[in-house]
């Protein structure tokens, strides 16, 4: 028989990976307690849950939900970031501060229901921002538009200079023929 606050541990686990859009797996050996609490701080920023769990029960909340592949990052001391936000802006601060405190290691994780190597999880941190790639995206949109305007505005441009210089050569057809008189 499962012990009771198992179950409802493992249950709570269930929740946060049904309710993330990402989850990142670390091995934070060697973090001393205010290390961790920077990291945790970091990303509570960036509406991410930061926790140490043991490997039996997530092992058995994922395969609880169907989630397969995480079996292989479960060895070691583990912990979960269940990621609300913008996964990138994650893997960026685990970069960030993989590079600051040489500690701590990420394990791999899943985005979307695919499982995430570690090279994965650093290939995200290069990736700019979210609100910056749909700057590019609406960009690369509106560049197209705004060339097609240019073109179909040239021969209204045109044909307005060309009524300019004949209004300006009749005035000055006039004004020459005036001051002949």
């Amino acid at each position: 028989m499962a012990k009771p606050e198992k179950v409802m541990q493992v249950q709570e686990l269930q929740e946060k990976l049904r309710s993330a859009s990402a989850v990142i797996l670390t091995d934070f050996r060697g973090l001393n307690v205010s290390e961790i609490n920077t990291v945790r701080r970091r990303l509570r920023e960036v509406q991410t849950e930061y926790r140490v769990v043991k490997n039996t029960l997530l092992r058995i909340a994922a395969s609880g939900l169907g989630i397969q592949g995480l079996d292989a990052f479960l060895e070691g001391p583990t912990a979960v970031a269940f990621v609300r936000g913008d996964v990138v802006d994650v893997a960026k601060i685990f970069q960030d501060f993989i590079r600051q405190v040489r500690k701590l290691e990420v394990k791999g994780g899943l985005l979307d229901g695919r499982i995430l190597s570690p090279a994965d999880i650093q290939t995200l941190a290069q990736l700019p921002p979210k609100h910056e790639l749909r700057a590019r995206v609406v960009g690369g949109l509106q560049s197209p538009l705004t060339r097609l305007v240019s073109v179909l505005s040239g021969p209204v441009r045109s044909l307005v200079y060309v009524l300019d210089a004949i209004r300006r050569q009749r005035e000055a057809a006039s004004f020459t023929g005036s001051a002949e008189s």
